[in-house]
Formats: structure tokens, sequence, C-alpha cells
């Protein structure tokens, strides 16, 4: 019985242990991409992802320090590089990507700036499985002007220029014939019994699927239908934001699509990330080929884009304030 005990212990020990040495050891690199403010670092790891090799990145910044001024900027219809958003916004501290978009470089998730929506959610999602447009609510992260963070599931309305949150989870909907007008989408919430309130964000980007919610992993892909079939376990470039408890910003980068050196991360890995990093709310943003962060005007990790940094519809930025 003794010796029946010391085995389930020990056994028990090497799996604790062997899931302490998954979570990535992190080095500061503040001296590689300063000057920084006190309350903003740069951290970076190679330790592998379940075996496979990986560069990733993430940058940890104070909420609260008014020093810092968390933006986000736009270029409709023709999108720019994230070193081009860097020149035309004075050279900030912090550039990166954030929205899915369309071919014609349309942001399909929301962007509040300064309390102005500048981006509109895709109001519905068409399935070629079944012919119907599913209403959605998508992933966003906003900063409200008391500094403090938030990961909603929104739905906008266009007409009035406003962002509303759902506070009892993301919208499931079975599926209409109709393409949604506002109307309509308001009339489906109402059916599934959704409280909405007006999102108070002044500054915002949206992405999805939400990631983390209340300190658990809760990855909300089916319910936001962003990822389909077995797509949510590919491995991908990342790019994800999430906060802590403690009033911090976390921006992860996760390189990618290097054979033998970068393979990128799973929707599933990505959350473990950001959670072994403290956040209690993150979400993920656009990935693959759009994956790019500078620091002081500096790449973090490398685009896998053969032609180097993509011309993305909006990115959130962080700066110092004058």
């Amino acid at each position: 019985m003794v010796i029946k005990t010391l085995v389930k212990v020990f056994v028990s020990w090497l799996l604790l242990a062997g899931n302490l040495s998954a979570q990535p050891v992190w080095k500061n690199v503040d001296s590689i991409y300063g000057p920084l403010p006190e309350s903003m670092h740069v951290y970076y790891t190679n330790d592998s992802i379940e075996g496979k090799p990986n560069i990733a990145f993430f940058v940890k910044a104070e909420l609260k320090d008014l020093h810092l001024v968390f933006d986000a900027d736009t270029a409709y219809k023709r999108g720019l590089t994230p070193s081009q958003y860097y020149s035309r916004n004075g050279n900030p501290l912090l550039v990166v990507n954030c929205t899915f978009f369309s071919s014609e470089r349309l942001s399909l998730d929301v962007v509040i700036d300064d309390g102005k929506m500048v981006a509109f959610n895709l109001p519905s999602v068409y399935s070629v499985s079944d012919s119907l447009y599913h209403y959605v609510s998508r992933s966003a992260l906003g900063i409200d002007r008391h500094r403090k963070a938030d990961v909603a599931w929104v739905i906008t309305d266009s007409l009035r220029r406003k962002a509303y949150e759902i506070t009892n989870g993301p919208l499931v909907s079975e599926g209409s014939t109709f393409h949604p007008v506002q109307k309509r989408l308001k009339q489906e919430m109402l059916t599934e019994n959704r409280d909405i309130k007006r999102w108070k964000a002044q500054t915002a980007v949206g992405g999805g699927p939400t990631l983390i919610s209340d300190g658990t992993i809760n990855i909300t892909n089916n319910q936001e239908r962003m990822f389909s079939g077995k797509a949510i376990n590919d491995r991908h470039p990342r790019t994800a934001m999430g906060y802590t408890n403690d009033g911090y910003l976390i921006i992860l980068m996760v390189e990618g699509r290097f054979p033998g050196r970068a393979e990128g991360a799973t929707l599933g890995q990505e959350a473990e990330i950001l959670s072994s990093l403290g956040c209690i709310e993150a979400l993920n943003l656009d990935g693959g080929g759009s994956s790019c962060m500078l620091v002081n005007g500096k790449e973090t990790i490398t685009p896998s884009d053969k032609t180097g940094q993509r011309p993305v519809p909006a990115v959130f930025i962080i700066r110092q304030a004058e």
C-alpha cells in the first residue's frame, strides 16, 4: 500500500513538473527595444510549445499610467503596413495589427478611436452548409476613460454609430434567409433573451474568438463563427490581447509558418500562454501573415509573408503622452 501511494505521488509530481515545464520561460528584452517607460516591458521566449519550435514576444503595459496613451488608427479601403502606421503616428512606442479584414481591406471588426466608432462589426456570417445568414457578436478589447480594460462580445449599430455589449454570452443564432439590418439583429437578440448595454469604450479593437473569460479559458469559436472545421487546432502566427487582474495590458505575438524555427500556435495553446501570463480576459486577433508588432519601430516576430509586413486596415497603438 505504501509503495502504491509513493508511486501515485511520484507520477503526480511528474505530471505537475511536465505541465510547469510546458510553460515558456520569458526573458526581458527591454534593452533591445528601448528606451521604454518604466510601466512598459517587452519579453521574449524561444521555448518550444508542445515539442514544436517556437518564437514569441509579449508586451506588458500598465493601464493606469497616465504617461501612456492607448490609441487606434485605421486606413480606409487601402491598408498600411505597421511601419507606415508607425511613421504617420509620430513614432509611437508600439504598433500592432488587430482586426480581420476583407479582400477590399475593410475591417470586419469594431474599431473605436477616441470614443468614436471608425469601423463596425460584421453583422452576419453566411454559411454555405445551410445556406443561411447567422447573426454574430464578435469579441473586442476596449479601454474606457477610467483606463479599465474589458473583453466583450459586441454588436455595432452603424446607424447610431454605437457599440453594444452582450453581457450574458455571445449571440448564437439559428440563422435566417435574410441578410440582417440593425432592426432584425436587435429582434434576434431579444428573442434569445440577451442582456445588452451600451459599451463605453474610448479605445477598442475587435477580432475573435474570445479565449479567456472571467479567469477561465473559454474559446467561443463556434458561437462567433470564426474558424470552421479543425482550423481551431491549426498552428499559425498569432496576435492576441488580454489584461490582468492587477491592471496590465498584455499583447502577445507568436511567430509561425517557419518550419524548424517557429511553427506557430493553436488557439488553445495561445489561450494557455495568455492564462499563464495572468490574463483574466483575452481574445484572439487577426493572425497569419497579418501578425506584426513593432516596439519603437523595431519588429518583434518576423512576419510570415514573403513580402514582409502586410498592409492592414487597422492597428492598436501605445504612445507616450505629450
